[in-house]
């Protein structure tokens, strides 16, 4: 099938260009013209994901020819894109092409290629002029299959470099500056641990927004980058459903999950993945609620439980009906923060905070990343979850790291081909019908995930073991 649809790639010299910066302007200002975009993030990135879809209103998706199929990324991408859209923008991660090795696998480019997408390069000038020339012509000429449309400059710091700038690239390799954000203005957004504050950590996420908006406005070829992104042809792809691999059966269940400040880490695809297996979602906060909700599940993603520390231990009940469910059987997948959460022990800054105690293990907060990039897991123990020898794909990016642990009360399930995981090469703690582990994963790319935390939930919901009813009983 062919699906026509302006669609634009914001791509970068490296990680850190501006590209975050230039998407959320481009998003909010079109939306403020009346132009309805559907935010997309390459790469495993939560955060991002989180401000593109503020400044779009609209959930943000992740591409990844990493986490899933090439035909998986297309796939997604057309199925997202409806009546009530105008078209897409996907943010780019890290430099153009940079990628998983020397021939840039996975990289940006290698995405705007499978989807037939011009790109746009955000260009940061500081301290620079006539080079950058030089550096747009390599770019345009490394890979002639990356239809490069055009530049953005940014953080200029005078017009005279503007000028500069401007004359030597369009000069040098005829593409068009569409754009040149000065610098020192735009960039407000606060960061932490080489990227930026979660949207739901920050209070004033809205303005800024409207500010990136009124910057982009002022700064940027807007009718010029429409009319780029309306020079992609139609997208190629199969009909079909995107999540064809799912269960023929739905099961009616109730899996809560937790969102909040603390715990905002979901890929919008995995949540879709358990609803359409049937699973009612069942949102509620670690920082206010009291009690667990009546669900057959937890779902448990990651976030900063460390900057919530304080609050999360002085949950007393919450914690300890957590151990009290867990201990009685009900399913609980938990991921990274959520991992942390259900530990017994949380030491940050030297202070050590009372967690949920479903796993014996003190977790600390390190100054340096602890594991950082894409995994490859493999199921090597019998768990409630994945059979023995299933290969698990994702992404790992935490600060933490396990202090002590007490290894004969918990099993580790997953043996760690690529990644850091929990400990000593293997990840995947297990205790009753909970699996907890520093690995996030991607439905789209691991498709037994959803499947086995629905089957777990119909299954406990269909037992005479309700860890209500026994809490009740045993008072």
């Amino acid at each position: 099938m062919n699906l026509p649809c302006p669609r634009l790639v914001v791509a970068a010299l490296r990680g850190g260009g501006g590209k975050t910066t230039i998407s959320l302007g481009l998003l909010a200002a079109w939306r403020k013209n009346g132009r309805n975009l559907i935010p997309f993030k390459k790469g495993p990135d939560y955060i991002d994901a989180g401000w593109l879809a503020s400044a779009a209103q609209s959930p943000c998706y992740n591409l990844d020819t990493y986490l899933m199929t090439p035909e998986k990324v297309i796939q997604s991408f057309a199925c997202r894109l409806g009546r009530e859209s105008d078209g897409a923008l996907i943010e780019g991660n890290r430099g153009l092409y940079d990628g998983t090795d020397k021939d840039g696998t996975n990289s940006t480019a290698e995405l705007a290629k499978l989807l037939n997408a011009p790109v746009i390069l955000v260009v940061d000038c500081t301290k620079a002029t006539r080079t950058l020339a030089a550096v747009v012509l390599g770019c345009l000429h490394f890979d002639t299959k990356v239809r490069l449309g055009g530049v953005i400059l940014n953080k200029v710091a005078t017009a005279r470099q503007e000028a500069l700038v401007r004359s030597t690239i369009e000069t040098e390799t005829g593409l068009s500056i569409l754009g040149a954000v000065p610098r020192a203005r735009g960039q407000n957004l606060p960061e932490r641990h080489l990227g930026l504050v979660p949207r739901q950590e920050h209070p004033a996420g809205k303005g800024e927004i409207e500010k990136l908006a009124e910057l982009a406005e002022n700064h940027l070829d807007l009718d010029g980058l429409w009319n780029l992104a309306k020079s992609a042809p139609e997208l190629e792809y199969k009909k079909g459903v995107w999540f064809e691999e799912i269960a023929e059966s739905v099961k009616q269940v109730k899996i809560g999950v937790i969102r909040d400040s603390a715990f905002q880490f979901y890929y919008p695809e995995n949540l879709e993945a358990l609803e359409r297996l049937g699973a009612k979602l069942v949102t509620f906060s670690a920082l206010s609620v009291k009690t667990i909700p009546d669900v057959d599940a937890l779902y448990l993603g990651g976030g900063f439980p460390e900057t919530h520390a304080e609050i999360l231990a002085s949950n007393e009940k919450l914690r300890q009906e957590f151990y009290q469910a867990a201990m009685n059987g009900l399913p609980i997948y938990a991921e990274c923060g959520g991992l942390m959460y259900l530990g017994r022990e949380l030491i940050v800054r030297d202070r050590t905070y009372p967690m949920a105690g479903v796993f014996p293990v003190t977790f600390g907060i390190e100054s340096r990343p602890q594991g950082h990039g894409y995994t490859i897991l493999e199921a090597v123990k019998p768990n409630p979850y994945y059979p023995v020898g299933e290969e698990l794909v994702g992404h790992e990016f935490h600060y933490s790291r396990p202090l002590n642990y007490e290894a004969d009360k918990v099993d580790l399930v997953l043996k760690v081909r690529r990644g850091y995981g929990f400990d000593q090469g293997r990840d995947g703690l297990v205790v009753r019908n909970v699996l907890g582990t520093y690995t996030h994963l991607h439905a789209l790319g691991n498709v037994r995930w959803a499947e086995a935390l629905v089957d777990l939930a119909a299954g406990y919901r269909g037992s005479e073991n309700n860890w209500r009813r026994e809490a009740a009983d045993e008072s």
